[in-house]
């Protein structure tokens, strides 16, 4: 440790070498810190405040070791650090000179935002949220294990790889949609990226001549923000019972159209093939003209069949298809995938070829391993049986209140009920003084009013017990 009277010798002397302004601090050297690293920021504090004027000749390092009693190491890695940062240069004979740095830019008058809160605990004891799921279905022990297998017998895998996914998961993807959904696609057509909304994105800077988009109303409010966040003009089209007005879509100037045929979101309602091929002839009618089909909530039929997607019966390659992992796996495993018709993949490629996947390749080999090996459709059969059984308990609970009507619950962890003796703002107010958590209508709807007197109501991530409870407190709230 240096003595007092060692840094004292060292200031007084040194200033005598390095001129100094007479109101620089005298540093002190602190107990815990290395002294190089306290003697480089002292010597940098002063050539940042004009201390030490640019030009001006250091201590050579024998001279700083004598006066400071620190030892040569000390000092050299001290001058390393300043010369390695551009601080001081290093002349040959003449040892180390200050550099010339720009004064400091006067310091901006606004002021630092306070740190955000930690998210408080949600303050309702049941929360009928549309984007929970069922925890306690996730298959832990497969996915750890096969995780644990991609890990390790996979080194390969720390390389960068495709930027529309790694080729084992697009065909996997590719087969699963066949079979499942009806989707004719190639692996070489399929995106993989983080998030549907992402896809989205991506999606909309590959189209930047279409300018006005056709969104469902009411619809999916992510969808809205992310037409918006891209400078896109939005036009609602109306929704009714078998989804987006083909007329008004016609009427509507736009040449992009967002759908989701299968289980519209918020109505739940499922387009017939009528509906399915007007909208196809609407796309196939113009160059330029797209449908993005958004495959929501698909996966979960409770009185029919899957309905076949869209896509499969686009012969013009006019449908963009669009789907995820989040409702029917979690929402944590943000894996989502879009197929692209021939003429767009050209256009993509040529504008994201140098991009990365934003899923990571570790995760990408789980998700792929997941489907292989039939892990999906087991884990799709179970949790289809608990949201079929959810589904009933809730919807049959609900039902026992006077006058109430239930729609939607065909498909999907959500479904309306509607009650025409209270307004909405009754129905959501109501709800809220009892601690039941349930989402107007109105927050979905644009330019259409919505259907008067009705909620949204999710039940996925309420266990059976919760929904029985969640029930009985709206009976008393809605009587």
């Amino acid at each position: 440790m240096v003595s007092m009277s060692s840094f004292y010798l060292f200031y007084v002397v040194s200033f005598e070498v390095i001129p100094m302004a007479s109101s620089f601090p005298l540093p002190v050297f602190q107990e815990g810190t290395p002294l190089y690293d306290q003697l480089y920021r002292h010597i940098t504090d002063a050539i940042r405040s004009g201390a030490l004027s640019p030009g001006t000749k250091l201590p050579s390092k024998r001279r700083l070791c004598a006066l400071a009693g620190v030892s040569m190491s000390t000092v050299e890695t001290a001058y390393s650090l300043l010369a390695a940062e551009g601080y001081v240069l290093a002349k040959p004979r003449s040892g180390y000179l200050c550099a010339h740095l720009l004064p400091p830019a006067p310091a901006s008058p606004a002021r630092l935002p306070e740190p955000a809160p930690a998210p408080a605990p949600s303050q309702w004891a049941f929360d009928c949220s549309t984007s929970a799921v069922d925890t306690s279905a996730f298959p832990f022990s497969s996915w750890a294990r096969i995780t644990k297998e991609a890990v390790y017998e996979n080194p390969g895998l720390l390389q960068r790889g495709d930027p529309q996914g790694d080729p084992p998961l697009r065909a996997a993807l590719a087969e699963l949609l066949a079979q499942y959904r009806g989707v004719r696609c190639a692996p070489e057509q399929v995106v993989v990226g983080a998030g549907a909304d992402y896809l989205l994105s991506l999606l909309l800077q590959s189209l930047p001549e279409q300018r006005s988009i056709a969104l469902e109303d009411p619809g999916y409010p992510a969808a809205y923000a992310a037409v918006a966040l891209h400078g896109r003009r939005v036009v609602p089209v109306p929704v009714d019972q078998d989804g987006m007005d083909p007329e008004a879509l016609a009427g509507s100037g736009a040449g992009l159209a967002y759908v989701t045929p299968s289980h519209q979101f918020p109505l739940g309602v499922t387009m017939p093939a009528g509906r399915r091929s007007r909208l196809l002839h609407w796309a196939a009618a113009a160059p330029d003209r797209w449908l993005i089909e958004d495959d929501y909530d698909s996966e979960f039929r409770y009185s029919s069949r899957p309905i076949p997607a869209l896509q499969g019966l686009d012969q013009a390659g006019r449908v963009i298809y669009m789907g995820t992992f989040s409702r029917s796996i979690a929402p944590a495993i943000r894996v989502a995938y879009m197929i692209l018709p021939p003429e767009l993949l050209e256009r993509y490629r040529s504008t994201f070829s140098h991009r990365a996947c934003t899923v990571s390749r570790f995760e990408q080999e789980s998700l792929r391993r997941f489907l292989a090996q039939g892990l999906y459709g087991r884990h799709l059969r179970r949790t289809g049986n608990l949201y079929r059984r959810k589904c009933a308990l809730f919807t049959q609970a609900l039902e026992a209140i006077p006058g109430i009507t239930i729609s939607g619950a065909e498909a999907g962890l959500h479904f309306l009920a509607t009650l025409p003796r209270l307004t909405e703002t009754q129905l959501v107010g109501r709800a809220a003084q009892r601690s039941v958590r349930v989402h107007a209508l109105s927050r979905y709807c644009h330019a259409t009013p919505p259907l008067p007197s009705t909620v949204v109501l999710g039940f996925a991530g309420l266990s059976e017990e919760e929904l029985m409870q969640a029930a009985a407190l709206l009976k008393q709230a809605w009587a």
